[in-house]
């Protein structure tokens, strides 16, 4: 840290709240850097005397349950499909099995096109605004979902479904890194991406009883499957537009002391100061679009989507087809649904476990590494054997891999970039393109390959060796770059450029370090 500043407490309080303006004079275009820019000799020990952990248990109260319950709500109405398959959709539908999996498939077409617009929509907009109106637009259409009446009444909802929620879980997850730091953030979406994998318990659980509605208005159980978790949607919607925050400099929860200290924390954060003593690189926060075409040039980000594939693709697997591969194991429907509740509940307990290791360490890429071999495990067990036990225990633990391993692949990239912009485009573009794999999973187990859908399971290891080719390319290039920045440091390699170059760079920045 830059050299301490030995100043008293009312000195203190006199600079921080020069550096904020009073919420209601804060204008949400300002920016971290107009507002800190107010007091630039400040430094963290300006701050000594605040409690860190009590600030962040109450930034932790206040933003992680509500976007929780979100995304529970948005992976539930993804993956209710699956559900009401097994409940007679595709046989009242007139369907093919070719017909359906091309229903799964279009989803993620629509959903990887509208992320990066969506991110970059996000900050201007402000999420108390932006995330409810998503919510409340995919609400609507997953309830009219359980109205439609043939195959294209629900290929056109599946496509209208994956552009509504394309922005709910990368806008939550970059929301997310404007309130934390890069050390602390994978706890952070390990909480609210846990919801995931209760949304996955949940999904059985609300099935089995809402498919006792069968005949109730004279519509099919799948039917109220639809219409009833779209509206549960709509109602959280409205509430989320009156108890969602914004940013941390809008924090009505937090006082003007405790603003300036987080604003200050991600101001500062990845960067190192050089021997000289000279204060910490700020981060970027400016609006340019040379930073959005930096994040589509970026090489790490490109790699990093085939780790990402390698993840998401068992988790869809995991998600659109466990409840199918159950019940083609000889289990009834209801069975089937009940069967799913153990393994996403351990799956969200192990997630949010892992993360806080991973945070307490630093490191990202021996947890990732360590559950795609887990994976690979899972389904070699699938793929070899038709022993029912045996098949569950290796989804089981494929599950209870790929849930942990998700957000931390996120965390890892986003922990990587640096600059506002660049981090909404390059998580916006990781999420996106990543999500295809959606799109390939959802074609990889076929209905004529049932009950040992030796295809799917084939393809899933395939994408889980790639992903452990890429995480190794990741992890040797970060090291290399990495030992190269410390010796041009010590060579006096950021005296060649000011302050304001080095925040411009982001993570090219010789300042810059790689998480691994």
């Amino acid at each position: 840290m830059a050299p301490s500043l030995e100043i008293s407490d009312s000195t203190k309080k006199d600079v921080v709240h020069q550096e904020l303006c009073s919420e209601k004079e804060l204008d949400s275009d300002i920016s971290r850097a107009d507002v800190l820019a107010i007091a630039p000799e400040t430094t963290l020990e300006s701050f000594a005397h605040l409690d860190e952990k009590r600030i962040l248990r109450k930034m932790d109260i206040r933003l992680i349950p509500m976007l929780a319950v979100l995304y529970l709500l948005s992976f539930l109405d993804r993956g209710n499909i699956g559900n009401a398959k097994i409940e007679g959709l595709q046989e009242d539908l007139g369907m093919t099995a070719d017909e359906y999996n091309w229903c799964l498939t279009v989803f993620f077409f629509t959903y990887a096109a509208f992320e990066v617009p969506s991110n970059l929509l996000l900050k201007k907009l402000r999420p108390s605004r932006w995330l409810p109106l998503i919510m409340l637009a995919w609400g609507t259409v997953m309830t009219l979902m359980g109205i439609v009446r043939n195959y294209h009444g629900l290929l056109i909802t599946r496509v209208m479904l994956g552009a509504t929620e394309a922005g709910l879980y990368p806008g939550c997850a970059y929301y997310l890194t404007m309130w934390y730091c890069r050390h602390e953030i994978q706890l952070r979406q390990a909480m609210f991406f846990s919801a995931a994998s209760i949304a996955g318990a949940f999904s059985g659980l609300l099935a089995f009883a809402i498919a006792k509605m069968d005949g109730i208005g004279n519509l099919e159980g799948w039917r109220w499957i639809f219409i009833l978790e779209g509206l549960v949607t709509v109602v959280v919607a409205v509430i989320s537009f009156f108890v969602l925050h914004d940013f941390p400099e809008t924090a009505s929860f937090l006082t003007e002391e405790e603003r300036a200290f987080v604003l200050f924390r991600l101001k500062y954060q990845g960067q190192r100061e050089g021997n000289s003593g000279q204060p910490q690189v700020a981060e970027a926060d400016e609006f340019k679009w040379k930073y959005v075409l930096d994040a589509f040039k970026d090489w790490q980000i490109w790699v990093n989507i085939f780790v990402y594939w390698g993840i998401v693709c068992p988790l869809y697997g995991v998600s659109l087809f466990l409840p199918t591969i159950i019940r083609n194991l000889g289990y009834s429907s209801s069975t089937a649904q009940l069967m799913t509740v153990p393994v996403y509940i351990v799956a969200a307990v192990l997630a949010v476990v892992f993360a806080f290791f991973s945070d307490r360490l630093g490191k990202r890429s021996p947890f990732i590494i360590g559950f795609l071999f887990i994976m690979a495990v899972g389904f070699a067990m699938c793929i070899s054997t038709t022993n029912p036990r045996v098949v569950y225990g290796g989804v089981f633990l494929a599950a209870c891999a790929v849930y942990p391993a998700f957000p931390g692949v996120v965390t890892w990239l986003s922990n990587n970039l640096a600059g506002s912009y660049k981090r909404s485009a390059g998580m916006a573009i990781q999420i996106g393109i990543g999500g295809l794999g959606g799109a390939m999973a959802s074609n990889f187990y076929r209905q004529n390959d049932a009950p040992r859908y030796i295809l799917g399971h084939g393809l899933e290891l395939g994408f889980i060796g790639v992903g452990l080719v890429a995480s190794v390319i990741l992890v040797i290039s970060y090291t290399a770059i990495n030992r190269k920045r410390e010796r041009l440091l010590r060579q006096g390699g950021d005296t060649r450029f000011t302050l304001d170059e080095l925040s411009a760079h982001g993570d090219r920045a010789v300042t810059f370090r790689y998480v691994i």
